[in-house]
Formats: structure tokens, C-alpha cells, sequence
């Protein structure tokens, strides 16, 4: 087994936020079966069991902005004290990632100054999209500049689609339907909402017009290095029709960053690996919403595979990540 690992996709849940979240109805958030435990001890004997020297935690979906703007600037700021908390009070074991009561960009951005310059975080979590709001929105624009002077590291994380099929108040219709068909969103949507958001990035030119982004996209890049090609066959068409310059959806998948979490072997890997850049490729263990049996045979899983031979595995485990969090590896 790798030693010393570095998870840059795990989640915490304080008391506070799981209190929160059940007070938002969100008691089986994206149609989970249930908020899952945590706690500091727990998070600590699981890295142990993984072999997880540094996990950098994140606030998972659906986030923190349950349709208040002040009460989501409220939760943002204690949750992320928590992870300034966290990280201060075990060196080395833990960094974190700040949550944002997006879509409030100007409480957003008063949030991430107050991150960067006070708590000493070590990027910002981005749901995929935030009531409606996808990542590539033009209404983003003042965050991104602010992020782009920071080089900060941008995580995404899905959460469930913006709207159902079926707006209430579609006439015949008087209740959404369920996209995901009564199936865990995590299952299928997922995939479906970190590559609907990341191709809206690329298509509108937010990666371009912001290329000290250092943006991870989870789940080994979802359907994304799947549909590269297609999604820049039909951009190219339209292109070619309306005069528009192309864009090479290619060189901006190369361009990304991508964690390991979720079933990546073999299929996934095999295919991200075509796409991705491979000193850009971390290990992500996503616990606690993955059970710590369940990470263990999927990290057996990456050590075995011969996908990843020779230093590469290293890299993935451990060094790719030192290189970007470098004042955690240390």
C-alpha cells in the first residue's frame, strides 16, 4: 500500500451543520439514505485505516445556502472556523477547503477573502451548481477574478440537478419529477452535473479567461473524458456555421485537474488517463459518504491496477498533490 497518502476529496460534518442541514429538510440529502456520522476521532482512525497521512476536508452537497443569503454567510463562516480549527489542532493530517454562500456572490467573495487572508485555507469547494447557477454563469465573474489573483484551487463537488424534468406549474403537471427516477442523485446525476457544469466552464471561456485556476474535478472527471471529443465535434460544427473561433475542448481537459474518488477502475481511469494530464491526478477517498470498507477495497483497487504502474502510482497517491499543497506534505 501507498504510504502517506494525500485525499484532497473528503468531507466533514460538524454537529452544527448536521443540525443545519436536518433543519433545511435535508435529512436524506440527494436522496441518500441518511446524513452519514462524523467526527474528528472517526476522520483520524479512517485516514489511520487508509493509510491517509493528509485528507484536505470540504462541506459536501448540498452546501450551505438553503435559500437565506444571511444565514448561508452565517454557515459558511462557522463551518469554515471549523476547518481552520481542524486543521490547526492536528498538523499535517488536515486541510480544508472553504465553502461559499453562493448564489450570494458579493457575501461569496467576502467569504473568500476572509478564508484566504484569516483562516489560511487551502482552496474553495464549488457545487456544481448553486440554485440554478452553473459554473461557467457570467454572474460568477466577479469570484473567479478574485480566485484567478489568488491561484487558488478551485474543487468542485456535484450536488442535484437545478431544476426536475417538470416544473411544477407545467400544465397536466403538479408535482417535479425526479430526474434521477427515484435512484440515489449521487448514482447517476452526479456524473451528469460535474460534466454538464465543467463543459459550460470550457464552452463559455471561464477556464480561458481565468488561467490561474487550479480547478479539480472529482470522480475521475465524470462522463467528461467520454464526451470530450463529441462535445468539440458539435462546438466545432456550430463554430463553423456562426464564424465563432473553436475551442479546444481537448487542451482544456489536459489543462484540469481530477480526483481518483468514487469506481474509477478500469474503465473511468483508462479513459481519464487518454485525456488528463497525468501529474495532474490525485487520490480522493470521499468518506465519510463512502464507508471506510467500501474506500478500502476501491484504494486496494488503484494499488492493484496496472493502469497505474511504476512511479505513476506514487504520483497519484501522494506526489501530485504534494506539489500543489506543498505546505501540508511537508
Amino acid at each position: 500500500m501507498t504510504s502517506a497518502r494525500i485525499d484532497v476529496h473528503s468531507h466533514y460534518l460538524p454537529d452544527f451543520y448536521r443540525e443545519a442541514l436536518a433543519a433545511a429538510g435535508h435529512t436524506r440529502p440527494d436522496g441518500m439514505p441518511a446524513i452519514p456520522s462524523w467526527s474528528e476521532a472517526a476522520a483520524l482512525s479512517t485516514m489511520d485505516r487508509l493509510g491517509i497521512r493528509t485528507a484536505v476536508v470540504s462541506i459536501s452537497s448540498p452546501g450551505v445556502h438553503f435559500g437565506d443569503d444571511a444565514a448561508a454567510r452565517a454557515l459558511a463562516r462557522r463551518v469554515n472556523e471549523e476547518g481552520a480549527r481542524l486543521k490547526a489542532a492536528h498538523p499535517g493530517r488536515f486541510g480544508f477547503f472553504a465553502s461559499t454562500p453562493l448564489p450570494d456572490v458579493e457575501g461569496a467573495l467576502a467569504e473568500v477573502r476572509h478564508a484566504f487572508d484569516v483562516l489560511h485555507v487551502d482552496g474553495v469547494v464549488l457545487e456544481s451548481n448553486f440554485h440554478g447557477v452553473y459554473l461557467g454563469d457570467a454572474r460568477l465573474a466577479p469570484l473567479y477574478a478574485e480566485l484567478d489573483r489568488r491561484a487558488a484551487v478551485v474543487f468542485l463537488h456535484p450536488t442535484s440537478p437545478a431544476c426536475p424534468c417538470h416544473p411544477v406549474g407545467t400544465p397536466g403537471c403538479t408535482e417535479p419529477k425526479d430526474m434521477a427516477l427515484g435512484y440515489p442523485r449521487p448514482m447517476l446525476e452526479f456524473i451528469f452535473e460535474t460534466t454538464r457544469t465543467v463543459t459550460q466552464m470550457i464552452l463559455s471561456g471561464t477556464l480561458a479567461r481565468y488561467p490561474n485556476l487550479r480547478v479539480i474535478v472529482p470522480h475521475a472527471g465524470a462522463a467528461l473524458p467520454i464526451l470530450g471529443n463529441r462535445i468539440e465535434l458539435l462546438t466545432g460544427l456550430a463554430a463553423k456555421s456562426s464564424g465563432a473561433p473553436p475551442v479546444d475542448v481537448r487542451a482544456a481537459l489536459r489543462r484540469l485537474y481530477y480526483d481518483l474518488a468514487g469506481a474509477p477502475v478500469p474503465e473511468q481511469l483508462g479513459a481519464l488517463l487518454q485525456v488528463a494530464d497525468p501529474g495532474r491526478i490525485f487520490y480522493g477517498s470521499d468518506w465519510p459518504f463512502t464507508p471506510v470498507e467500501v474506500c478500502e477495497e476501491l484504494a486496494s483497487q488503484l494499488e492493484a491496477t496496472t493502469l497505474l504502474e511504476g512511479p505513476l502510482r506514487e504520483s497519484v497517491m501522494r506526489g501530485n498533490a504534494a506539489h500543489v499543497f506543498a505546505h501540508l506534505a511537508r
